[in-house]
């Protein structure tokens, strides 16, 4: 058998971690970013409203006093005041600076400059020096712009916490998932791999060990379906070793008896009356093999779909009345009275030399499994649109376990005649699913009804009002 590159477990564990990692990867994706926006932009808006305040109080000041304001609103709000002024194109000076150390870097600040330019508030981000700034910009007295900033290394810490958080519990989160994915699957695949070896064990001819699965889903309904199979297969074997037994029996028995016919006919002294009597024994057997020979070609071609069968109008009357005259000997011989009841011309759909096989195949089973001197009828009518071909006979009935198994191949009644191979009501059950007709069976003890539905013709040729009352009845001459 051949073995998985990956099993199934390892599959729906990796199958499973995929998806968790898809899903983290988009909430990092929407959640991250979206933070530390929102938090650079609560920061930024603070430093407007700050420059605005810082500003107003500066309008106008001269240098000494401006120098004051700068400083304690610097420490008061925590941030850095600068006020600049353009000096060239690109380029500011730092006129006054509440930080007293690296007062040259903002002399290339981008705020500040879009801030000379247009004359308006701007604010923004800014990196300087590795690090990440806040920083909002107001023009004030003339050519002279405030410059408020702020260091972002709080914002990001959190961001970077929330940022280191959720990678933790992704991974922990990931690692569950294939865990939980991989003990599912494998728990799944058990039951799977029972069933595999289930399977392996009808392939191999075992059909006594049950097939359970307590599991109420698709794979125990898988299971009751094995195990379902596994009894079907079980009566087939069973019934295939019966039919071995009782083919060979049936082709030995014949030919044993031709042989020893044909060894006493090499007698040239024999009586002619008995030797009459051989000969006639003789194609009893040959007879016997011809019918056996026929169902086994049959069903063969049954199986291959190569039997042909046509649809067309026919007597139904005509074929039942003709199965009657080649049986009606045989049951003469047992003592039974076979009787044909029967409407004339009722023209029915299907395969009249097919009809004639199935309705053969009806009497032979209502004349073999009886005892002699059961009465057995022949019936065809018209019944709820159709035509109705009924087969009954007054014998002791079929057992109940055995009637759901009548049409099975090779299946033979407990307690039947050893005689027939199995195959008559099989084949005839084939026979009326090809010609749209329908098979039932009813039996209880003094009566078993083998009924024939086929379609009726449409075009049926007689009036059924002015037919009804002359019934044909044929009794045992």
């Amino acid at each position: 058998m051949r073995k998985p590159l990956f099993s199934l477990s390892i599959k729906a564990g990796l199958a499973l971690f995929l998806v968790v990692a898809g899903a983290l990867a988009i909430v990092y994706a929407a959640v991250v970013p979206q933070l530390e926006d929102r938090l650079v932009d609560a920061k930024v808006r603070e430093l407007e409203v700050a420059v605005q305040n810082v500003g107003g109080q500066l309008r106008s000041l001269n240098s000494e006093v401006a120098e004051t304001v700068v400083a304690s609103s610097s420490e008061s709000l925590g941030i850095r005041i600068t006020i600049l002024q353009p000096i060239t194109e690109g380029q500011l000076l730092n006129l006054l600076d509440s930080r007293v150390v690296n007062v040259d870097d903002l002399s290339t600040d981008a705020v500040a400059l879009e801030a000379a330019h247009t004359g308006l508030l701007v604010s923004g981000r800014v990196e300087r020096d590795g690090a990440h700034y806040a920083e909002a910009s107001l023009p004030i007295d003339g050519d002279r712009v405030l410059l408020v900033s702020a260091p972002l290394d709080d914002v990001l810490a959190n961001v970077n916490v929330v940022r280191r958080s959720l990678l933790i519990a992704g991974g922990v989160s990931l690692a569950i998932s294939w865990l939980v994915g991989y003990l599912m699957a494998w728990f799944f695949t058990r039951r799977i791999r029972r069933l595999e070896s289930a399977a392996e064990r009808l392939s191999a001819g075992d059909f006594g060990t049950p097939i359970r699965d307590s599991g109420r889903d698709e794979v125990g309904q898988l299971a009751d379906a094995f195990d379902s199979m596994r009894t079907r297969l079980a009566v087939l074997d069973r019934a295939r070793g019966e039919f071995i037994a009782n083919a060979s029996h049936e082709l030995r028995t014949p030919l044993f008896s031709l042989g020893g016919f044909v060894e006493l006919l090499g007698d040239e002294d024999m009586d002619p009356e008995v030797r009459r009597d051989f000969m006639a024994e003789m194609r009893d057997q040959i007879d016997r093999l011809t019918r056996l020979a026929t169902d086994l070609l049959d069903l063969s071609r049954l199986d291959a779909g190569q039997l042909e069968v046509e649809t067309a109008p026919f007597d139904l009357c005509a074929v039942a009345r003709q199965v009657a005259d080649e049986f009606r000997p045989v049951a003469e011989a047992g003592g039974r009275e076979l009787t044909l009841d029967g409407e004339e011309d009722l023209y029915a759909l299907g395969d009249d030399v097919r009809v004639q096989q199935i309705a053969r195949a009806f009497v032979e089973n209502a004349i073999r499994h009886t005892p002699d001197g059961t009465p057995v009828s022949v019936s065809v009518e018209e019944r709820d649109g159709a035509a109705v071909l009924e087969v009954a006979d007054a014998g002791p009935g079929i057992p109940e376990e055995d009637q759901e198994h009548l049409f099975q191949r090779f299946y033979r009644a407990a307690g039947g005649k050893a005689s027939g191979s199995g195959l008559g009501l099989a084949i005839a059950a084939e026979l009326a699913s090809r010609m749209d007709a329908t098979i039932e069976v009813h039996s209880v003890p003094g009566r078993t009804v083998f009924t024939l539905k086929l379609p009726l013709d449409p075009a049926q040729p007689f009036s059924r009002e002015s037919d009804a009352a002359d019934p044909v009845a044929t009794g045992s001459s």
